[in-house]
Formats: C-alpha cells, sequence, structure tokens
C-alpha cells in the first residue's frame, strides 16, 4: 500500500506506519494543486490535516485512491459526499484532539476575563498598572455550551469546576448524558437570554453555519461574553463585530475564522478589536494532540489493510464497537445469504429488502443491510463497490432499498431475510445461526435446514415417485458425488424443492440432462465463496 502525506504530521504518530513493511510513506509537503493531481494516482491513501483540499479535481485524479486520513477533527477541506461516490473511505480523528481544543477554550476564556494579554504586553513594556486590568470571576456566572460532544462534554466539565451553572443545547445527546455531568439541557433561545457566557462547540455544516447572527444576539444579555473554539463560520463574523462594537457583548475569544488565513476586512477587524482575545487555529495544536490523531489514523489504516472494523470512518455505517463481536457472526451470515440469494436472480434487479427477525431486531442493523447490498452489487457490476458507495449506486442504478425489522420470531431467536425483485420474479432466502454458524433455513415458501457448502445445486420440480432417484443416478453417472441433501415441498405430490451439497461443481451439459429428466421447473447450480465478505467491503469481517 502506497500513502502520501500532503501537510505536517507528527513523525512519532506516523511510526506504526513507517514500521509495517506493508506500506510504503512518501511526506510530500508543500505540494501545489497540479504538481498533486499528476502524482496523487500513484496512491492508495492519503493523509492530510487542513492544509490539503481533497475535493472532486483531486478525487477524479486519485484513481486508485481507497482512503482520505484527516489527523484532525474537522473535515470542512473533505468532499465527503464525492469521496462517497467513488468508494473512498474518509477517517478522521475525533479524539486525539479533544482534550486539546477544550483546555484552549478555557485558556482563552480566562484570558479575556483576567485580561492577560493586555496585563502582558503592559508589564512587558516596562508599565506597572493593576486597575485597568481588573478581571472578572467564573464563579456563579451561567455558561452556555452549544454542542455538548466530545470537546463540548469536557468544557461543560471544566466550567463546573470553575462553580458556574451550566446549561447546554445539543438536540443530539440523550437527556442522561446532560444529567451524568451534571449540567441542564435547554433550547438554543434559553442560551442566548439567560447565558453569561456562550461557547460553540458543534461541527460546521449547513445547519450550523451562521447558526448565530443577528437574531441570536439580539437574544443574549447585554454583557455576554462569547466563544469560538470549533469553527468559523458557525458565528456570523459581521454580526459578532457589530455587537462587539455595540457593547452589547462585553468580549470574548476566537480561535477559528471562515477563512484561513483571515484576509477579509472584517476578520481583520475582528482579529484586531481590543475586546477580543484571538489565535491562529491552535484548539489542536499541542504535542500530546498531534501525536494522538497521526496514531488514530494510523490505527485506521492498519486496520483496513488487516481487514477490521474502522472506528472512525465518516462514511460507513458501523456498530458501536462495543457489539461488534457480536455482531460479527451476523455480517457473515448476511454475506452468505446475499451470496446465495444473487445466484437465483438472473433478471435486473429493481428492489432489495433486508429483513431483521429477533433479538437483532433491537439493535442497528442499518451496517448488516449496506454490507449485504454491497456484496449483492459487487456480484454483478464491474465496478468496486464498499459499504461507503453501495447506497449511492443502488440509487444510481434506480434500485429500491428497503429495511423492515420485527422483534418477534417464530422458530429461531434471530432470523436475517432477503428479498429479491425484479422484472415480476421474487427471491426469497432467510437464515440464522447455529452455534455462531450460517444456515439457510428458508427458500421462497420452503422451510429447509441446510450448511451452504462450496457447491450446491437446487432444483424445482412436480414431486413424484423416483425424482430423488434420478438425480441421483445422473449425478452418479457424471462421478459428481452428492455430500447432503434437503428437501421441501408444498404439498403431497405439489411442488418440490431440493438443494444438494456436493463434492464438485455441476457442468451445463450435466444440468441440462438433469431439467429434462426430472422436467424441472427451475434449477440452478451454485458457488458459494468462502462465507466471508468480499475484501474492501468495509465491514470488518
Amino acid at each position: 500500500m502506497k500513502i502520501i502525506v500532503t501537510d505536517e504530521v507528527s513523525p512519532d504518530g506516523l511510526a506504526l506506519l513507517t514500521q509495517e513493511p506493508r506500506i510504503e510513506l512518501d511526506v510530500r509537503l508543500g505540494l501545489k494543486n497540479e504538481e498533486l493531481y499528476d502524482i496523487i494516482g500513484n496512491y492508495d491513501v492519503i493523509i492530510t490535516r487542513s492544509g490539503t483540499t481533497v475535493d472532486k479535481p483531486l478525487l477524479d485524479a486519485a484513481t486508485r485512491l481507497k482512503m482520505v486520513a484527516r489527523a484532525g477533527v474537522g473535515i470542512d477541506n473533505v468532499d465527503v459526499d464525492y469521496a462517497s461516490s467513488k468508494g473512498v473511505i474518509v477517517v478522521n480523528a475525533p479524539y486525539g484532539n479533544t482534550n486539546s481544543a477544550a483546555e484552549h477554550t478555557m485558556a482563552l476564556l480566562l484570558s479575556f476575563c483576567r485580561n492577560i494579554p493586555k496585563a502582558n504586553n503592559s508589564l512587558k513594556n516596562g508599565e506597572w498598572k493593576r486597575a485597568p486590568f481588573t478581571g472578572i470571576e467564573l464563579k456563579g456566572k451561567t455558561a452556555g455550551v452549544i454542542g455538548l460532544g466530545k470537546v463540548g462534554g469536557r468544557v461543560a466539565t471544566r466550567l463546573k469546576a470553575f462553580e458556574c451553572d451550566v446549561l447546554a443545547c445539543d438536540p443530539y445527546i440523550a437527556v442522561k448524558r446532560a444529567n451524568d455531568l451534571g449540567i441542564k439541557l435547554v433550547s438554543h433561545d434559553e442560551i442566548y437570554k439567560n447565558c453569561d457566557i456562550i461557547t460553540v462547540h458543534t461541527p460546521l455544516t449547513d445547519e450550523t453555519r451562521d447558526m448565530i447572527g443577528a437574531r441570536e444576539f439580539g437574544l443574549m444579555k447585554t454583557g455576554v461574553i462569547v466563544l469560538d473554539v470549533a469553527r468559523g463560520g458557525i458565528i456570523n463574523e459581521e454580526e459578532w463585530l457589530k455587537n462587539l462594537n455595540s457593547g452589547k457583548i462585553t468580549g470574548g475569544a476566537c480561535d477559528v475564522w471562515s477563512k484561513e488565513p483571515p484576509d477579509t476586512n472584517t476578520l481583520k477587524e475582528l482579529i484586531a478589536h481590543d475586546h477580543l482575545v484571538v489565535t491562529p487555529h491552535l484548539g489542536a495544536n499541542t504535542f500530546e494532540a498531534q501525536v494522538n490523531v497521526a496514531i488514530d489514523v494510523s490505527k485506521e489504516i492498519i486496520n483496513y489493510l488487516d481487514d477490521k472494523p474502522l472506528e472512525n470512518a465518516l462514511n460507513i455505517p458501523r456498530f458501536d464497537m462495543a457489539l461488534m463481536d457480536q455482531m460479527r457472526p451476523f455480517l457473515n451470515l448476511m454475506s452468505v445469504i446475499c451470496d446465495f440469494g444473487i445466484q437465483l436472480m438472473d433478471v435486473n434487479l429493481e428492489k432489495i429488502t433486508f429483513g431483521f427477525s429477533g433479538a437483532i431486531a433491537h439493535y442497528d442493523c442499518s451496517p448488516l443491510a449496506v454490507c449485504g447490498l454491497s456484496g449483492i452489487l459487487n456480484n454483478r457490476l464491474d465496478q468496486d463497490v464498499n459499504m461507503v458507495n453501495a447506497s449511492l449506486i443502488a440509487e444510481q442504478m434506480g434500485i429500491v432499498v428497503d429495511e423492515s425489522k420485527s422483534t418477534q420470531s417464530d422458530a429461531f431467536s434471530n432470523v436475517i431475510t432477503l428479498i429479491l425483485e425484479g422484472q415480476g420474479k421474487r427471491r426469497l432466502v432467510s437464515g440464522t445461526l447455529f452455534d455462531g454458524q450460517p444456515r439457510i433455513v428458508q427458500l421462497r415458501d420452503y422451510s429447509m435446514d441446510f450448511t451452504p457448502d462450496e457447491h450446491m445445486l437446487l432444483l424445482n420440480y412436480q414431486d413424484r415417485p423416483g425424482m430423488i432417484g434420478k438425480i441421483g443416478t445422473i449425478m452418479g453417472e457424471h462421478d459428481i458425488n452428492i455430500a447432503s441433501m434437503n428437501l421441501g415441498r408444498s404439498e403431497k405430490k405439489g411442488e418440490a424443492m431440493v438443494i444438494l451439497s456436493l463434492d464438485s461443481p455441476v457442468p451445463a451439459a450435466v444440468l441440462d440432462e438433469l431439467q429434462k429428466a426430472t422436467e424441472a421447473s427451475f434449477i440452478r447450480a451454485l458457488k458459494m465463496r468462502s462465507g466471508v465478505c468480499s475484501r474492501n467491503c468495509g465491514c470488518g469481517v
């Protein structure tokens, strides 16, 4: 695997990669776009920070790229949607610099409240002044934290330690999480109306861009302190400047900017403002954080090489890692069911339904469904399909993908069902696990019970005496050994279905002979893979 590093990344953090004999690592810093486009086609992985823009032109030039590894939290510089359409996995390092960002938030807040930058400059200039730098205590203040994720939660904990009353707003956080932190969840407007300090810790998305603008500043108390140590653009910078100038905001701090380096008049005025403490995007700039994020993305690359689950992939549905050991056998079962089912379908697919019954339905089954979908499409298409692009490709092909769940299951504790539909044909395959091993328990409306083998033969025919004997005789004449047989039928002397496990494949001429001898309405020779997901699916099996 060839990897290119295009931004400054801690060498200590990359040691996992430099010591890996399967990896060739190139550090190429300061490349111009055209230079990078010329060589990116030689690499499987690109490791970046914020200095490289991974956009459509770059991704189009990266003909063998499999992963974008962002050594940090933010992915503003990566076109994740287009990467997904190309089947490129995007990973980041969401935990490595969380402590660094939280500590920097508190450093900026305390620096503003105690006038440290001004007092520092005054004393260094030979002055001895104290009264102009009288500060503000945090104790007893009401602090509002917008975004209670990894960084926001740490900031809230630290504000509590300074004896602040902490309110928080985050529509994606459970009340229990807030209770565990000892803070109160409230609405956005309650934050703006009631807080003496407001600090932002959300990602920059379409939903959060300009989230704090004229209306929100209008709701705030006069004298409020506002901080942004998350992403530039969450707070409307023109409105922020206007409210600083008017005195509505007593001051605050900012580490991030809508354009970096800042070059607009508004940004320059904000940076120069006497009541704002500013830093040049240093939230993640500690030695520890830089090593941690490099280690985190290096581990993800090694996991990919070893076909292990990716913990921080942004465009792959993934299980809670605590459940991965329990779910891995079901990923294997899904792969077997889909490998079996797609071989029964010889027309264009129009709809694929994944059904989950029993205890498994209590969990998020979307990674199972996407893993199955990627396996089905890989069977039909020349292009590489994985868990990143499977849903997009299905949509482009006009295939409807559905998922159904029921916690009730009649005969088994857990059942996965695949239904394939197209051009008036419908195929149904259900499976479960016996002692951790996949078993097929239903085909169409027939109850079955067999373990899929490498070589199999399925026939539908009208049930009548002597049919099994005919099948056995023909197979014996061609030296094809039957290892096991499973028979299902709808009624006596009605339609029957037989599935044979064989020691060797069935040639086409033998299929024709069997079809004529049994007058089979459906006959299909099947070749199963080894029972594991195809490499690069992304599920980690």
